[in-house]
């Protein structure tokens, strides 16, 4: 297995979390289901099982291609572009 291309194009260190939680659940007035971080610029945002998406539909609008869980105690990455864990 190759290693994902856009490992390679991601910040060192990775950036800091923009916010604790999902801002866009936040507004919306709904509960994540669990967050994902954007390695590329902090954003939080929620998984798929969550009701908004809202990491996917960063990875939407902005092309951010990777992202890890921001969840304790786990530490998969996963990239979009690819669609597997990187």
């Amino acid at each position: 297995m190759r290693e994902c291309q856009h490992l390679a194009e991601l910040p060192r260190p990775e950036p800091a979390p923009r916010s604790e939680t999902c801002p866009e659940c936040a507004a919306d007035g709904t509960h994540p289901v669990q967050l994902r971080l954007c390695l590329l610029c902090g954003h939080v945002g929620c998984c798929d099982s969550s009701m908004g998406r809202h990491a996917t539909r960063h990875f939407e609008e902005t092309g951010h291609p990777v992202m890890r869980t921001f969840e304790p105690g786990e530490k998969w990455r996963w990239c979009f572009v690819d669609g597997s864990i990187v």
